[in-house]
């Protein structure tokens, strides 16, 4: 898969999340702090992945920023993206199957790269459902 990866500030969680996708075989673009190696505005970094990810030049996207709050709100102000902000394994296999969620947002103040790990394990891991009612309510998303 291609990944769009970023970060508003240079961090072992980011540099840990990029060694795991490359291990997996995903090719990995790189944004904001990842490529500068200084602060960036996380608006930018979050709008820059979102845009990969909505334009289809990205599979899926995953954001950092301390709180991970902030990518998130930017990130899904782009049309055709559903940003999630994760903290456990569970949410994050949770908001790919029931949300069709394509951009994973982490906070780098609470993720370790343990946690981050079993994260995108579960978020790679998991599809979109086919259920019905679960894709009305993603095509209601979609509408807006």
């Amino acid at each position: 898969m291609r990944i769009a990866l970023g970060s508003d500030m240079p961090a072992e969680l980011a540099e840990s999340v990029d060694r795991w996708l490359r291990a997996r075989g995903h090719h990995v673009e790189r944004f904001g702090a990842l490529v500068t190696e200084r602060e960036d505005a996380w608006p930018s970094v979050a709008t820059a992945v979102a845009t990969a990810v909505a334009r289809g030049h990205a599979d899926s996207g995953v954001l950092c920023c301390w709180t991970g709050t902030g990518v998130s709100i930017a990130a899904n102000k782009v049309p055709g993206v559903r940003a999630a902000l994760c903290n456990d394994p569970g949410t994050a296999a949770g908001a790919r199957q029931w949300n069709d969620a394509n951009v994973l947002c982490l906070s780098l103040r609470a993720t370790t790269p343990a946690l981050a790990e079993e994260m995108l394990e579960s978020w790679f891991s998991a599809h979109p459902t086919d259920d019905p009612a679960y894709q009305a309510m993603i095509e209601e998303i979609r509408a807006k």
